[in-house]
């Protein structure tokens, strides 16, 4: 009897101590004791949080049960995954879906947009193919949506969103010319801009002061905007002027935001020029009165003094007209070439902004060149290279755009860092990067990049919360979580509450700093240690796990969804903005 007894206990023990009894864990990630920050704005709180699957399932002080990981998280931030309003990793994720100088900063969502990767005519898919430089790949869609869930099943780090491009919906159409549309030819615009919204764009984007874009006018955008807001989408703008005329440039993204019933997004938010600085309490002005009187206006800023374009930004509109080739063409007629350098020194001119001459020479550093022969020239300012081929700044830049056939990847050194610090303060502005997503390896370091491209995110919290008390730690998250999302009209994120994406990111608020100088750019960000996206690890004790935990967001259009689809008119939506 008694053996009976001793082999029945063992017999029950060992099915208590295996696999199939052994007690499973209520989660699949808990992060123990971290401060709160929860993307409202509100005070931080010490709880823990918990993740099943791809969602948050709970949040509060000593969270009972157990997790498949448990991650301590005493005296580090948790904060929702920060949202990244205008990136540039077009073609950073084609070669490398990590994105990884901003997964190191805590960036879970790239929106792109400003030059949209479709739709695409056969003859832009050529000049794409044709325009490449330090990265290589195959252009092996055509439309907006399938470029986006073509890189969802390649397999991407962080979550992509995207816009579709008023300027690539033009060019699609009527080519790179100053042409006008004809009234089939803008139904054939909007026809497109309903079918990228339908296949998960945000909105629609414009760049104005580039062409062709610059040469759409005002009710051309309105009309595209109509359909990007009957589709529950905004229009966000790289308004036409940041110089001279950036007031009457932002008085019209107002009365293009009005006239669709939908709102407006300002791009990387700032004022070109010296003598443009005094104006930006006027411009605040301007958007605090349209919004008393209800338009949904809001912008977003990146922290840095200099600006990052092309020397398309240093000659004017007019010697550009046609497209690469034919600027390159004209550059190459003598009597031409006078004219540009002297409307290159006119500071002032009245119909284009000129960067150029409001950084001088010596405030333009060159970056990004397709040739070998000039990549040497990468990290030198335009009077240093001007200087080794004794020809005049003018002149030099010119020669470079023929010789590289490319636009040349430039920075300007055109705004004021006390106006950068007052718009941080501004509760209706979230952050942008205005950048790819490189890694400091391979391809990617044959060409220099402004600082932004690795330092954007993670400078806020060092220089602006930590270092000059500007804005609170939370108000810094709020303006990189929760706000970007319901300007995006993103539901279940943006925020650290039960239901909600799992997209968080745990950091050392104390530790987090940008590292990237205009000197060494290629430096990597510190003090974020996990990322979160979906709930699965995009960065684990601060290194990329490579997993393709990213999504593509759809806008609320997006037809594979119930109830998508364009409605009869904007007021069908609503905007938390």
């Amino acid at each position: 009897m008694r053996a009976r007894i001793f082999w029945l206990a063992v017999a029950i023990g060992g099915l208590l101590a295996s696999p199939v009894l052994a007690a499973t864990p209520d989660y699949d990630i808990v992060i123990r004791g971290g401060t709160i920050l929860d993307g409202s704005g509100d005070a931080p709180r010490v709880a823990d949080l918990a993740i099943r699957g791809d969602r948050i399932v709970g949040i509060g002080p000593h969270l009972a049960g157990s997790g498949a990981v448990e991650i301590s998280a005493v005296g580090k931030a948790v904060s929702p995954g920060f949202i990244n309003m205008l990136a540039h990793p077009e073609e950073s994720f084609l070669v490398d879906g990590r994105a990884l100088s901003d997964l190191v900063q805590g960036v879970t969502l790239e929106v792109l947009g400003e030059d949209t990767m479709g739709p695409l005519s056969p003859v832009m898919k050529a000049q794409m193919s044709h325009g490449q430089a330090d990265l290589k790949y195959d252009v092996d869609w055509t439309t907006l949506g399938e470029y986006l869930g073509g890189l969802e099943r390649k397999g991407i780090s962080p979550n992509v969103a995207s816009y579709v491009s008023a300027g690539t919906v033009r060019t699609y159409v009527l080519g790179e010319t100053s042409i006008q549309p004809t009234p089939a030819q803008l139904g054939v615009m909007q026809g497109l801009v309903r079918q990228a919204m339908e296949e998960g764009a945000m909105g629609l984007t414009t760049a104005l002061i580039y062409t062709p874009a610059t040469f759409a006018q005002t009710p051309e955008l309105i009309a595209l905007a109509k359909e990007s807001a009957r589709c529950g989408g905004l229009y966000a703008a790289h308004i036409r002027n940041e110089g001279d005329r950036v007031e009457q440039a932002v008085q019209e993204t107002i009365d293009i935001a009005a006239a669709s019933g939908g709102p407006a997004e300002i791009y990387h938010f700032k004022q070109s020029g010296r003598d443009n600085w005094p104006k930006l309490g006027a411009i605040v002005s301007l958007i605090d009165a349209a919004r008393a009187r209800g338009v949904r206006i809001t912008a977003d800023m990146y922290v840095y003094p200099r600006s990052a374009t092309g020397l398309d930004a240093a000659m004017p509109h007019w010697v550009q007209d046609g497209g690469l080739a034919q600027w390159i063409a004209r550059l190459k007629d003598p009597a031409i070439r006078t004219r540009v350098a002297a409307e290159m020194r006119n500071a002032h001119p009245a119909d284009w902004e000129n960067s150029y001459a409001a950084a001088g020479a010596d405030g333009v550093l060159l970056l990004g060149f397709k040739t070998a022969a000039l990549k040497p020239y990468a990290g030198m300012t335009l009077a240093q290279v001007a200087k080794l081929r004794a020809a005049t700044p003018e002149d030099t830049a010119m020669d470079l755009v023929v010789e590289d056939g490319t636009r040349i990847e430039v920075s300007y050194a055109g705004m004021s860092e006390d106006n950068v610090r007052r718009e941080v303060a501004l509760p209706w502005m979230s952050f942008d990067s205005d950048a790819g997503a490189p890694a400091p390896e391979g391809a990617f370091l044959l060409s220099s990049v402004h600082p932004r491209t690795y330092g954007a995110f993670a400078r806020i919290f060092a220089k602006y919360v930590r270092q000059e008390h500007v804005i609170s730690l939370q108000e810094a998250v709020r303006k990189l979580t929760s706000l970007p999302a319901d300007v995006l009209s993103i539901k279940d994120r943006g925020r650290l509450a039960p239901g909600y994406f799992a997209d968080v990111v745990v950091f050392d608020p104390a530790a987090i700093q940008d590292n990237a100088t205009f000197v060494k750019p290629h430096q990597l960000a510190t003090g974020v240690e996990q990322v979160i996206v979906n709930g699965g690890f995009a960065l684990r004790d601060g290194k990329a796990t490579r997993a393709a935990t990213g999504r593509f967001v759809h806008g609320r259009a997006w037809t594979g969804q119930t109830g998508g689809g364009c409605r009869a008119s904007a007021a069908d939506w609503s905007w938390k903005n």
